[in-house]
């Protein structure tokens, strides 16, 4: 285990040793000084970081608390966080000689961005992708086809991000020798949800240098929309030993968490293994994973993070859920107030901010991790609006 009793490695032989060969690779470049350096160039001349932290001032003065920050990830190549994993993976995977990447994606922004690292590294690429996810999220799957990718529609189960997961790793499984698995988010077998960790904490870790900047100190609390949780544990994890900060992962509760249509694995869920690993999951009365819903197809997944478990079970982190309403009227807030459409992912937590930030004095300060644009999104809210756009 790497998080407590959370985490792990659960799976058959065969794809065990392949893990094991990424741990193996992992463990001699996580520290190597020229693999960093690598990294880093990327991040800065390709991915466009240090990302802005903004000032939400027309947000902030209208709801009348607290001051609120965007850290800006929507202004990354790519439009979401998710550039930062990839390049990291891609280059781990260049050095242990793979010719072709492997992803799952949801809402079809880690899709993208690793088509974009395997055409920027000549490397083959194929993504798994749910057929409802297809449906909702059609530019992205155009982008990632544009980028040379493949993209294999997903039939089967809920024909969402689940799903997706397990169409990558069958496919995985039939090509072990010359291809590299790029997990999303912090999820999966050990080393993944580290691995995906250490290359999303420059989030933290540029927020925390960017609000001593502004502020001249910590920010009081930190926010981040959950699914998988990558974009969240890369905001959280700079600040873990800063206790006097409060971070507040956001799930998707969906039409409800009284229903059965939502996805807030850590407000409804229980201690089980899902792809690879030991976390907080979904499951129905039989003891099965459970169906999962949410209108954003990036949190509709019925694990979490193994880290994120380890921190809601040892009250480091607190755990909310927002509606699909409450997002989609963020979503549109955020956008006539600032000037900012965000991914729908990424209203959840603004949302939450928009209620937190009016119980709190003008004296406290709260950074909302955008995790990425709402360009994918438009065509979808237009419809949950009521008004069909023209094509």
């Amino acid at each position: 285990m790497e998080f407590g009793q959370f985490g792990g490695q659960y799976l058959p032989p065969h794809i065990l040793k392949a893990v094991k060969e990424v741990e193996e690779a992992y463990d001699r470049y996580k520290d190597d000084p020229l693999f960093l350096e690598e990294f880093q160039f990327y991040l800065n001349t390709y991915a466009n970081r240090p990302s802005l932290l903004y000032h939400a001032k027309n947000m902030s003065e209208d709801l009348g608390g607290a001051k609120i920050y965007l850290k800006r990830e929507d202004l990354n190549h790519t439009g979401a966080h998710k550039i930062n994993n990839v390049i990291g993976q891609a280059l781990l995977a260049k050095r242990m000689g793979k010719k072709k990447l492997i992803a799952e994606t949801g809402a079809g922004q880690h899709g993208v961005a690793t088509a974009t690292i395997a055409a920027l590294f000549n490397m083959a690429c194929e993504i798994h992708m749910g057929a409802v996810d297809i449906q909702k999220q059609a530019l992205n799957v155009y982008r990632m086809e544009l980028l040379g990718a493949k993209v294999v529609s997903v039939d089967f189960g809920l024909k969402t991000l689940k799903e997706a997961v397990d169409s990558a790793l069958d496919a995985w499984s039939n090509e072990l020798e010359d291809t590299f698995y790029l997990i999303g988010s912090a999820v999966g077998p050990h080393p993944y949800p580290t691995m995906v960790r250490d290359f999303q904490k420059v989030i933290g870790m540029e927020i925390k240098q960017a609000h001593l900047k502004l502020e001249h100190k910590l920010p009081d609390y930190v926010i981040a929309c959950v699914g998988g949780g990558s974009n969240a544990i890369g905001a959280f994890y700079d600040f873990i030993d800063n206790k006097e900060v409060t971070l507040i992962g956001v799930e998707a509760a969906g039409k409800g968490i009284e229903t059965k249509f939502h996805a807030a694995t850590m407000t409804r869920g229980k201690n089980g293994v899902i792809h690879g690993m030991r976390t907080k999951v979904l499951l129905d009365d039989n003891g099965d994973i459970d169906e999962v819903y949410s209108i954003s197809a990036g949190l509709d997944y019925p694990g979490v993070g193994p880290e994120h478990a380890y921190l809601f079970d040892n009250k480091r982190a607190i755990y909310v859920s927002i509606t699909d309403e409450e997002a989609v009227n963020a979503f549109e807030y955020l956008s006539k107030k600032e000037g900012i459409i965000p991914a729908i992912e990424s209203a959840h937590a603004v949302a939450y901010a928009m209620v937190l930030a009016r119980t709190l004095g003008k004296d406290k300060s709260i950074v909302v991790n955008l995790s990425g644009r709402g360009d994918k999104d438009v065509k979808q809210i237009a419809s949950y609006r009521g008004l069909k756009l023209i094509d």
